[in-house]
C-alpha cells in the first residue's frame, strides 16, 4: 500500500483540494509540506500527536516536512476554536517556546541537512509593511467570504477583534511566502484550519497564476486531537518534566474503549494488517490493545527504556505488586509538615494531585482518595513524617492515578 492510500486507510485524511494530484505527489516523494504549531506553551502536548506522526510518515516516504512555528502569528493569536481572545505573549516567551518545540520534534522528524526544516514565521511577518501588505495581500481577500468562515462566525456574537481578524491573512501569507522561498507546495492542518488554508491556496493562485501548484489537505479529527491534550487534571505534555513517562503511559492506557483502535490506527506505526486483526477485540482484549497503544506512544516520545518502565509499573500496580520506583513520586519537605504532621488535604496539594485545598477537600469528601490502601474519609486525617520514611506511602486518586510520597 502506498503512503497516501495508507493515510486514508488510517483515517487521517478528511478533505483535499485536488486528490489525484496530491496522491501522485505524496506517493512519489514530491511534496514539500508544512504544518503549523502555535507556540502557546513551552511543550507540545498529545493534541499535537497526529500532526507529528503524519510528518514522520510522509518524511519516511521521501517527502520534505516544514515545521512552521508561529512566532509571528503567535503575536496575534488564532481565533479558531476560541470563544475569547488569546492572551498576548512577549517575543522572549515565544522564542523560548519555539526552542522547546524543536527539541521535542526531533524525536519524530529528521532535521538533518537537506531534510526537514523548522521555520519561524516571525522571520517574514515581523518585517512586513502594513500598507504594502494591505495592497498586495489584503486586496485578494473578500471580507464577506472571511466572515462566512467558521473560525470567525463562532466569535461574532461575543466579539471579534480586528487584530484576530487579520489572522487568516497572515496564515495565508505564510503559505504564499514559503511557496516562493522554500518550494512549499502543500499544507496540512485540522478541520478548524480549513478556511485559513484555502485562503493560502487561493492567494498563491491569485498572485502567481492558476498554474501554481499549491495543495491543501485537512486531517481528520485534528480538532478532536487538540482535545486529547486536555484531561480533567490539566494538559498531557510531551515534556517529561511536565507529564512523567508513567503518567503519559497511563493517559493512553485509560482512554475510552471506543477510541482505542482509532488511536492505534492514527498514531502508531504498527502495520495495518496487525491493527485490522484487533477489530473484533472486546473486553479484556481491549485492555491489551490499550497497553499496546500506551507502550507504542510512550516509546515514540520517551524511548523504549521509559516505555518498559512505565508498563512494568502499571502492571505491578494493578496487579497488586506496586512498583514504587517507577511511579510518579514527591519528596515531602519540612515546610509541608505542621508540628510534624501533614494533613490529607495538604498531602494531596503537596503531591500535585489537587490544584488547591478546596479541590483536595472535594476529592476526599467524594471518597476518591486512599493512602496506603486505606480510604481517607476525614479531611483532618494526618500522618507524621516518620510514616513516609523508607519506601514512603502510596496515594491513590480515583481508580487510576497512583503517586508515591516519601521523605529523605
Amino acid at each position: 500500500m502506498k503512503v497516501y492510500e495508507e493515510l486514508v486507510a488510517r483515517g487521517l485524511i478528511a478533505q483535499v483540494t485536488n486528490e489525484a494530484e496530491i496522491r501522485e505527489m505524496i506517493n512519489n516523494g514530491k511534496a514539500t509540506f508544512y504544518i503549523g504549531f502555535d507556540p502557546t506553551a513551552d511543550s507540545l502536548h498529545v493534541g499535537h500527536f497526529m500532526a507529528l506522526c503524519l510528518m514522520k510518515r510522509l518524511q519516511m516516504a521521501g517527502n520534505r516536512p516544514i515545521a512552521l512555528i508561529g512566532g509571528g502569528t503567535g503575536m496575534v493569536g488564532d481565533p479558531s476554536g476560541r470563544t475569547d481572545m488569546r492572551s498576548m505573549m512577549t517575543p522572549e516567551t515565544i522564542q523560548h517556546n519555539c526552542d522547546c518545540f524543536k527539541k521535542q520534534m526531533e524525536r519524530f522528524i529528521d532535521f538533518g541537512e537537506g531534510k526537514a526544516i523548522m521555520l519561524n514565521n516571525a522571520e517574514w511577518l515581523m518585517k512586513l509593511n502594513y500598507v504594502e501588505l494591505l495592497r498586495e495581500v489584503g486586496s485578494c481577500f473578500s471580507v464577506n467570504n472571511m466572515l462566512r468562515a467558521e473560525c470567525y462566525k463562532q466569535r461574532m456574537e461575543k466579539g471579534l477583534s480586528f487584530l484576530e481578524f487579520n489572522y487568516m491573512i497572515m496564515q495565508s501569507y505564510d503559505f504564499y511566502y514559503m511557496f516562493q522561498h522554500y518550494g512549499c507546495n502543500m499544507q496540512f492542518g485540522g478541520n478548524d484550519q480549513w478556511s485559513n488554508m484555502l485562503g493560502g491556496t487561493e492567494l498563491i493562485r491569485r498572485k502567481l497564476g492558476k498554474d501554481a501548484h499549491a495543495m491543501t489537505i485537512t486531517l481528520l479529527l485534528n480538532s478532536e486531537g487538540k482535545k486529547m491534550g486536555k484531561t480533567a487534571s490539566g494538559a498531557v505534555w510531551l515534556d517529561p518534566n511536565k507529564t512523567s513517562p508513567y503518567d503519559f503511559y497511563q493517559y493512553w492506557r485509560n482512554i475510552d474503549d471506543a477510541d482505542v483502535l482509532k488511536c492505534i490506527r492514527m498514531l502508531t506505526f504498527l502495520p495495518l494488517e496487525q491493527i485490522n486483526e484487533m477489530d473484533g477485540w472486546e473486553g479484556s482484549q481491549l485492555n491489551k490493545a490499550k497497553e499496546i497503544l500506551a507502550w507504542e506512544l510512550t516509546n515514540l516520545v520517551h524511548g523504549k527504556e521509559e516505555a518498559d518502565k512505565a508498563q512494568a509499573a502499571a502492571k505491578a500496580l494493578f496487579g497488586g505488586g506496586g512498583d514504587r520506583e517507577s511511579m510518579p513520586s514527591t519528596v515531602l519537605k519540612d515546610a509541608d509538615f505542621e508540628n510534624g504532621q501533614i494533613s490529607a488535604v495538604g498531602l494531596l496539594v503537596a503531591c500535585g494531585l489537587a490544584s488547591s485545598r478546596g479541590e483536595a477537600r472535594r476529592l476526599i469528601q467524594q471518597g476518591g482518595v486512599s493512602v496506603a490502601d486505606k480510604k481517607v474519609t476525614d479531611i483532618d486525617q494526618s500522618w507524621s513524617a516518620g510514616a513516609f520514611r523508607g519506601e514512603g506511602l502510596i496515594i491513590k486518586k480515583g481508580k487510576k492515578v497512583f503517586h508515591r510520597a516519601a521523605v529523605e
